[in-house]
């Protein structure tokens, strides 16, 4: 619903034409979350810029037809079915290879394609579950959720990666490929290096014993808002207790060195919080600032386009979108010092392009009105 989506998005960002293929009704479900203009949502619409619709029914061989003709002048084909759909569909990677040898083939699921769960549906929550993810975001409380669809969109990047990587084998003469990639395991490689740092370095009679730096994670309130900082290196020791008016702790033993402070973090941290709630925040950051001590205010949701350091790279841009009205959305945030990229096309409307699409694989007018009497592609709107 997202994983498979948004990395073709992240192509177009990228200059990639990119064409979204959608059952004739209703279309792609993901336009209906969130708030909306005109029956689609802002999600659907951040997710599947850059494209251009094409309706098809992939349940009718004139459907399937219509998208065999365009994976033939295509490069890249991505797919996000459960295990077992495309093929049942006819646009498995033998089916669709038999019209492209050089196509490179995309399949994005939950699980991958064996194994037990592979008939379970999967959404981004699940994986976090399982992952392990879920269980780090509580610590030592129950398990929490990130609210935020985090696998799903690491995928999607690491989707877009693995296509460039096989564009550029192809280049070099491996022809295509079948890029494979579940959830399940780009959460793990996400997740693991820190996540699991504690569960990597298995002869356990050799491991010095560390504290996991998940634990440094800590939201603290100061009088009228919400702070994170760590400063636990020697050299931002000093500073967090000059910004914090404590000279004291310097000398303590109980935090004269890194050590010493790992060994008693649980005490040090609620002296810390019993400190930073004593403040205004504003006032704090200033003064952790002009230490050397990394920190931030939380910034309210509704205000993060107001930050000035957001404003000043112009990241995000406010402009006008055919249908969708005045929109804000990110620019692709790395920038070309020769090939820059753009935000391209709307987010289209289901069915925008399919007689544009179809006309350039050769179809004619009275074809066109043949596949939709038919109902090989969708009725006009």
């Amino acid at each position: 619903m997202v994983a498979g989506p948004m990395a073709a998005m992240l192509c177009a960002d990228l200059g990639a034409e990119v064409v979204k293929v959608e059952q004739p009704k209703g279309g792609d479900r993901m336009r209906l979350l969130g708030h909306r203009v005109g029956g689609v949502g802002a999600l659907w619409a951040g997710v599947n810029r850059g494209k251009r619709s094409l309706v098809v029914d992939l349940q009718r061989p004139g459907g399937v037809a219509v998208l065999r003709d365009l994976v033939a002048t295509s490069d890249v084909f991505i797919q996000n079915f459960r295990p077992g759909v495309a093929a049942r569909l006819g646009i498995d990677e033998d089916a669709l290879r038999s019209v492209n040898s050089h196509l490179v083939y995309v399949s994005v699921s939950g699980f991958g394609e064996s194994g037990p769960y592979i008939d379970q549906k999967s959404y981004d929550y699940v994986i976090q579950m399982l992952s392990g993810m879920a269980a780090l975001q509580g610590g030592d409380g129950p398990p929490q959720l990130i609210r935020n669809i985090v696998i799903d969109k690491v995928t999607a990047m690491t989707a877009t990666q693995s296509i460039l990587a096989a564009l550029l084998a192809r280049e070099r003469g491996s022809g295509g490929q079948h890029i494979r990639l579940s959830m399940i395991d780009t959460a793990l490689a996400f997740l693991w290096p820190d996540g699991m740092m504690q569960h990597a370095l298995l002869d356990t009679d050799r491991v010095t014993p560390g504290p996991h730096m998940a634990d440094d994670y800590v939201v603290r309130p100061t009088s009228d808002s919400f702070l994170a900082m760590i400063a636990t290196s020697n050299s931002q020791w000093p500073g967090l207790c000059a910004a914090l008016d404590r000279p004291e702790w310097l000398t303590d033993p109980r935090f004269a060195t890194l050590a010493d402070r790992e060994a008693n973090a649980e005490v040090l941290s609620d002296l810390i919080t019993v400190e930073v709630a004593r403040h205004d925040g504003r006032t704090l950051v200033e003064a952790l600032h002009s230490h050397d001590v990394p920190c931030a205010l939380s910034n309210p949701v509704h205000e993060v386009h107001l930050d000035p350091q957001v404003r000043h790279n112009d990241i995000l841009v406010e402009h006008e979108r055919p249908w969708l009205g005045t929109v804000r959305e990110p620019k692709p945030p790395a920038r070309f010092s020769v090939t820059p990229t753009s935000l391209g096309r709307h987010a289209p409307k289901l069915d925008e392009h399919t007689d544009e699409i179809l006309a350039e694989l050769g179809r004619t007018p009275d074809d066109i009105a043949a596949l939709r009497a038919a109902g090989d592609i969708g009725p006009r709107r």
